[in-house]
């Protein structure tokens, strides 16, 4: 078992891609491998879809809800994304993060940018890319969860989407999925150990160097 010698601040791994890329793949994957890592649940708007669990996939609510939601200031970022509206409850990520975890969110760009507005110093974003538009509209096509005119819908945003990858820490290719969470997982062991996270690291120090 790893000693922790010094306690460590909490951070906010963003992943963000365009539809059907496998970020909420990779970020379910990433949770289920780190016991240190929870994941943000969204409250969406849009319907639930075959398999999907309350509180566990997204809180489903109506739009009049979502709406007085955020009219009271729950959010810590909303967007809307293909006519539904998506947010993240600061109530559930303060409390993951004052537990002692970091929080993966799987949000898209517009989220993204609030959170690096209000939190800037505790994100951590990486976005992830297709081999390309090929291979992201078969991977759409075969997991049969959208209507066609959805599905086109879904392409025709890919470029808007792709256009924003330079706002971001990291940019990683998912052309294997367990080698993409691999780099995930170097890049989040990586940030945990930034000098900035490390809280008790001063007076750690100035134990080690004083005199026995």
């Amino acid at each position: 078992m790893k000693k922790n010698y010094f306690s460590r601040k909490g951070l906010i791994l963003v992943l963000s891609s365009p539809s059907g890329v496998g970020k909420t793949t990779i970020s379910r994957k990433l949770v289920s491998e780190d016991k240190n890592l929870s994941l943000s649940i969204s409250v969406t708007t849009r319907a639930k879809r075959r398999g999907e669990v309350e509180g566990r996939d997204y809180y489903f609510v109506d739009r009049k809800i979502f709406s007085s939601m955020k009219n009271k200031g729950k959010f810590l970022e909303h967007a809307k994304v293909f006519d539904h509206y998506y947010g993240t409850l600061k109530s559930l990520v303060r409390e993951a993060l004052s537990s002692g975890k970091d929080v993966v969110f799987d949000i898209d760009w517009q989220g993204a940018n609030q959170l690096r507005k209000k939190i800037h110093d505790n994100v951590v974003s990486i976005f992830i890319l297709p081999p390309s538009r090929y291979l992201l509209k078969k991977r759409l096509v075969n997991r049969n969860q959208d209507s066609a005119p959805v599905l086109r819908k879904r392409m025709s945003f890919f470029s808007q989407e792709v256009s924003h990858w330079i706002d971001y820490d990291y940019v990683i290719v998912n052309d294997n999925l367990r080698e993409c969470i691999n780099k995930v997982k170097l890049i989040l062991e990586s940030s945990r150990l930034q000098r900035k996270r490390q809280k008790g690291i001063n007076s750690f120090v100035k134990k080690i160097k004083a005199k026995r």
